[in-house]
This record gives structure tokens, sequence and C-alpha cells, in this order.
């Protein structure tokens, strides 16, 4: 019987020879097969959004001990943790005044390690922050996401302003890592803490994803019109989608690389 590192590297090299038709179909596939196990293995899909929430926080903690242990932030991009930061900011602000729970916890330590990440890079590591590759401009993403919050929000009894921020934090997470990915496509090799950090995001965004998938699904649709009226539902349901593909290609990569028995993670052109 072949070794099982060998037989992923067939499949792996079939699939890269695939057009990119096929491709898209088979991730599409395998994001399906994954919910239909999700909902077998998983009873209580609220459950999935704390661990989105853990897996994100303990992406950071792999970020904590990079920065700890080797000094140097490079191929780490400052502003998708300025994004991070700001985005968490504002739900956690949102939990506060809106709903106050678990996640409300998760997202503090979350929040008070990302503050951290950022005052190292800033002022402790500075020498090594790869300024010149972290030059994806945040405005593209932010504005836009104010604006769309503007337009499109929850219809819930809550005050505007609190609606606004909560579409706005949802709208900014799901974006919040392509300075990271900008960072990763100008220097083409990932080294491992940071592939680490990126790939439980990825991880991460795929659970959110499922979580709300999967909870439409349970409530036969009810859920939708639980979150309101008009284009809110389903922009929750977008917002969740874009994060998690925008970090799909990658983690296929990852997991090449992880199955590879490759230390460092080489990108092809156009991979992010």
């Amino acid at each position: 019987m072949r070794p099982p590192r060998r037989s992923i590297q067939a499949v792996s090299l079939w699939v890269r020879r695939q057009p990119p038709k096929v491709k898209a179909f088979l991730a599409v596939v395998t994001g399906m097969a994954a919910l239909v196990l999700l909902r077998v293995i998983v009873h209580d899909h609220d459950n999935l959004f704390v661990a989105a929430e853990a897996v994100h926080s303990m992406g950071i903690c792999v970020l904590i001990y990079k920065l700890m242990k080797e000094k140097t932030c490079a191929g780490l991009s400052l502003k998708s943790q300025d994004l991070t930061a700001l985005f968490l900011a504002v739900r956690l602000y949102c939990s506060f005044v809106m709903e106050y729970d678990i996640h409300t916890l998760l997202d503090l330590s979350t929040l008070a390690t990302t503050l951290w990440v950022i005052y190292m890079i800033r002022f402790k590591l500075k020498s090594s922050y790869m300024e010149d590759k972290d030059n994806f401009a945040i405005y593209y993403v932010v504005l836009p996401c104010a604006v769309l919050a503007l337009l499109i929000h929850p219809s819930t009894s809550h005050h505007f302003i609190n609606r606004v921020f909560w579409a706005f934090c949802v709208y900014l997470e799901a974006v919040s890592v392509l300075p990271q990915l900008r960072v990763m496509q100008n220097t083409k090799i990932v080294e491992p803490f940071t592939a680490h950090y990126v790939f439980a995001l990825g991880v991460a965004r795929f659970l959110s994803c499922a979580h709300w998938v999967l909870q439409v699904l349970d409530s036969r649709g009810h859920l939708l019109t639980a979150l309101g009226y008009g284009l809110w539902p389903s922009m929750v349901l977008i917002s969740e989608i874009v994060q998690t593909f925008i970090l799909a290609d990658f983690c296929y990569y990852y997991i090449k690389s992880v199955f590879g028995g490759q230390l460092v993670l080489r990108l092809p052109s156009g991979v992010v």
C-alpha cells in the first residue's frame, strides 16, 4: 500500500492540472462535504461560532510566540493587524450595548493580544517590519465598508448608530486579511509561524461561515427573518462566504506544504 503522503501528493498534482472551473467546482464540493460532516458531528451549531473565535485567538497566540521567540516581525502586515483591532473594537462595543455574552469575553481577549502585536511591530521590532511590502491602501476597504454599512445594516430596534457599527464590523472583518495576503504576494515566501497564523484565520473563517449556513438550514430560513428584512440577512451570509473564499487558496497550499514536509511555504504566482 502506498504511503499516505505519496497519495496526497498524487491528488495534489492531479488538482493542479485541472482547469480553473474544475478547481472551483472541487472547492465547492469539498466545502459542502465539510459542512455535512460538521452538521453530523456538532450537535449545537452555536459552538461553531465560539470555536471560530477561539481558533482566531490561537492564531494570534502563534504570532505572539513568533515575536517573542524570533524577535522579528518580518512577513507580518501591520495594516492587517490595525484592521483586525478596528473591527474587534467596534464589535466589542456592539457586544456591550447589544448582547453581552461569551463572545464579548473572547473578543476582548483577542483585541488585547492584537493590540500587543501592533505595539511590538510599531515599536519593539520596528527595524524588521517590511513596510515596503505592506503596501495595501487600507482606505480601499475601510471607506467602502463604512459606506456599505450606512446603506445596508440590521433592521433591529437598536439605535441607528449601533446598527451601522454592527454592519461595519461584519464587512470589515470579511476583508481585514487582504493586507496580509498582499505582503505574502509580494514576498512569495511565507515563514512557518506566519503561515500557521493565516491558516488559523482560514479555519476560523470557515467555522464562522459554517455556523451561519447551518443555522439557516436548521431554522429552515427563519434565521434570515430574525436578522431583519431587506438586504442585510443576505449580506451577512455573503460576508462570511467572502471571508472563506479569500483564504481558501492559501489554505490549500498550506495543507499541501505541510503534507509535503516543507517548513517554508512557497506560493506560486497569482495565489493571493
